[in-house]
């Protein structure tokens, strides 16, 4: 049997078809390999950065008055300093200062003390009576974690009242946006009509786009006034975390009901469909099939909303105060960690001093903060994604 001769359309059908060399593929391929790397060097950036200033700020010696004086003048090659008996106590192994040299404490008497003279490349002088002896100290991470004042003025560096303002902040914050924005995404995907879903999506996404220091305005001028006339003026400060905490809540609404709702219209129409022909009416089968088959993706969003909320300055900044308080009491003002690095970082510092590295060592806490709740959100997504697969 003779085989069939190609026609002119299947010669170009098949020429179309053959394989022809890309020249700007591997250009493409190699753009988007970039952009990737990009963003990682970026996040590889910021951690070395905060990392190495907040190693300053954990290894740089402080100086703090012992309120001792030297009791007479000493000379370059005095290792006996006769000192006052008031003061603060001092120990063997201490680094204290005299002046610009500092020496190390070799054994301590009542009314005097064996030093080591010239330490840390400062020379040996001689020092005139009355002068005042500082004792060297450092930040230590018991401290810094446990401690419950935060002065840098006067050496304080426990960070427990800025981390408390934070997290009763974030708890108030999801209160109010985790059910309101659970509810919202419920109707959009199973109630809401066509209509009412064209014109309630982009309003939250307005919602989502007024800058934070109008929110935190909104929160200054018009939440708390209502605050205080509900719970009366001596119950509510005019600089709150209860204020803070619901306008932030406001803020994320947005990012919970979108991705809770993008989850929900996610799971299968035939498992709302298995359960009208059971009888279900919508709200049990939103409630009961709906939402437990798109739990990976709503717990995803509130993860993410508790991180935002984490984040989140000019609001705290505005309304919830500017000064650390370890109190638990929402209705008090109390300076989360963002507020007060932007409360500080905008002052006077000067470059590389120890209430400069402070803000760096906040920073890094913040940073890990939403680093483990974004590593929880991914194996909680993980987790259930595979049980509804």
């Amino acid at each position: 049997m003779p085989v069939p001769t190609p026609t002119s359309a299947e010669d170009d059908i098949a020429a179309r078809l053959r394989s022809r060399p890309r020249r700007f593929e591997a250009f493409i391929r190699w753009t988007l390999f970039l952009a990737a790397a990009l963003s990682i060097f970026t996040t590889i950036g910021i951690v070395y950065e905060l990392g190495r200033e907040s190693l300053n700020f954990f290894t740089r010696q402080l100086w703090e008055d012992t309120n001792k004086q030297l009791a007479a003048a000493v000379g370059p090659t005095d290792t006996v300093l006769p000192v006052t008996r008031s003061g603060a106590a001092l120990h063997p192994d201490d680094t204290i200062r005299v002046e610009e040299e500092v020496m190390r404490v070799l054994a301590v008497e009542p009314t005097a003390l064996t030093v080591a003279r010239g330490q840390q490349g400062t020379p040996a002088t001689t020092h005139a009576a009355g002068l005042d002896i500082y004792r060297g100290t450092r930040v230590s991470l018991v401290e810094f974690f446990t401690g419950t004042q935060w002065a840098p003025q006067i050496g304080k560096f426990g960070m427990l009242p800025l981390l408390n303002a934070t997290l009763i902040v974030t708890a108030i914050a999801m209160i109010v946006a985790l059910p309101l924005g659970l509810g919202i995404a419920i109707y959009l995907s199973e109630y809401a009509s066509d209509r009412a879903r064209r014109l309630l999506k982009p309003t939250l996404e307005i919602l989502a786009g007024v800058p934070t220091v109008v929110y935190g305005y909104f929160a200054l001028t018009l939440v708390t006034p209502l605050l205080r006339a509900i719970f009366g003026k001596d119950v509510v400060e005019v600089y709150n975390m209860a204020s803070a905490g619901i306008v932030i809540g406001i803020l994320v609404i947005p990012l919970v009901s979108s991705m809770s709702e993008d989850a929900l219209s996610a799971v299968p129409q035939s498992l709302r469909h298995a359960a009208y022909a059971l009888g279900a009416t919508k709200l049990e089968t939103a409630l009961q099939v709906v939402v437990p088959a798109a739990f990976s993706g709503i717990a995803a969003a509130f993860i993410v909303a508790i991180s935002r909320a984490i984040g989140e300055t000019m609001i705290v900044a505005l309304a919830a105060g500017a000064g650390p308080n370890f109190t638990f009491n929402p209705f008090e003002a109390a300076e989360t960690i963002t507020g007060h690095i932007v409360r500080i970082s905008s002052g006077d510092l000067s470059y590389d001093s120890i209430d400069y590295n402070s803000i760096f060592a906040l920073g890094l806490v913040l940073f890990f903060m939403t680093l483990t709740l974004n590593i929880i959100s991914q194996r909680v997504v993980r987790k259930f994604r595979q049980v509804y697969d």
